[in-house]
């Protein structure tokens, strides 16, 4: 296995070809082992992975202290490596429910001082608002994490889920230096406006989602009861019929992977990989078992007849159902 680096857009750092997201080991996903999962990015840094991903509101700052605790005992060296990608914005209460995102200067200020504090850094690498606050104009909210890069608090800005024309605006406003957005073999919807316009502005694309939240993994079977504190089970692509259709992709899928003595779980990755240069995936991994064979799809080539043969077991806009509950649709920019 090779761990290749590809460069986060024009204006931002060389980072490891896969990043790890880290939310998974703090919220939405069940429950998960804090000992495995900071064995798990121990893990990813000894292999190369240099980019960590996590958000201020991942289980109210546990995943940022969870991150922080294993670059606190990474070694040195490994520590040294680390990118840190910050999302900030949401907004919750105290049982955990969501109530929107706030874009204001202030609160851009105010969130990066507590992620710092709970990092347990003096930068962080790449920050970026998670949603688009619709109150707030996206000059405004990237103007202030301009300022925290005078004042060296942030190295690079960010974007999350936004469109083609909240890219372009925001690009005017300071560099960007990448785009977060889900991109995977069912959700394939920046393709057509925003990846377009990502590659014209020179701006890179961590793809989140690359799995589609387990569910092109591989191992989702079809009678798995999901936790009520699991997201999946409240998501469209998961529910009855829809969950029977796209398994029976994963099912088509399987039959290339075997082809290619891979996982399909590789397969779905090394696909993304394929989409250019300028994409970097980050794989949700909250176990070493799991982030081993994710890191097991750099070593799988696709050609031309494979891609094709992926293309015609899952077309575009072959999953049935919406990636999020109608709520968090609405949120969305990059949908509108």
């Amino acid at each position: 296995m090779t761990l290749r680096t590809r460069n986060l857009g024009t204006t931002g750092p060389q980072v490891s070809a896969l990043g790890l997201g880290c939310m998974g080991m703090s919220a939405l996903y069940g429950d998960a082992d804090r000992a495995e999962s900071v064995a798990t990015v121990h893990a990813a840094l000894e292999a190369g992975v240099t980019l960590l991903d996590t958000g201020d509101f991942y289980a109210m700052g546990h995943n940022e202290m969870l991150v922080g605790e294993a670059l606190r005992t990474a070694p040195p060296a490994r520590r040294e490596q680390a990118l840190l990608s910050v999302k900030f914005g949401a907004l919750r209460d105290p049982d955990g429910n969501w109530s929107g995102y706030d874009g204001r200067p202030a609160a851009v200020r105010n969130f990066a001082a507590y992620s710092l504090q709970r990092l347990g850094v003096d930068h962080i690498d790449v920050y970026r608002i998670a949603r688009l606050d619709p109150e707030v104009p996206i000059e405004e909210t990237v103007g202030a994490i301009a300022e925290l890069i005078e004042k060296g608090y942030v190295r690079h800005v960010g974007l999350s889920e936004v469109g083609a024309e909240t890219v372009r605006r925001a690009a005017a406003t300071a560099p960007i230096a990448d785009l977060q957005i889900e991109y995977s073999l069912l959700s394939r919807g920046i393709e057509q406006d925003i990846l377009p316009t990502t590659r014209e502005l020179g701006i890179g694309v961590t793809a989140y989602g690359v799995l589609s939240r387990g569910l092109i993994s591989g191992h989702f079977s079809r009678d798995r009861q999901l936790a009520a504190n699991d997201f999946r089970a409240h998501s469209p692509r998961f529910q009855g019929d829809n969950l029977r259709h796209n398994l029976d992709l994963v099912d088509a899928l399987r039959e290339i992977a075997g082809r290619k003595d891979a996982t399909v779980a590789q397969i779905a990755i090394a696909w993304v990989l394929s989409r250019g240069e300028d994409i970097v995936p980050l794989v949700g991994a909250r176990t070493r078992e799991r982030l081993t064979e994710s890191l097991g799809a750099l070593d799988v080539t696709l050609d031309a007849a494979d891609l094709a043969a992926i293309e015609k077991a899952v077309p575009p806009d072959a999953a049935a159902g919406e990636r999020y509950p109608s709520a968090q649709m609405a949120h969305l920019d990059s949908e509108r």
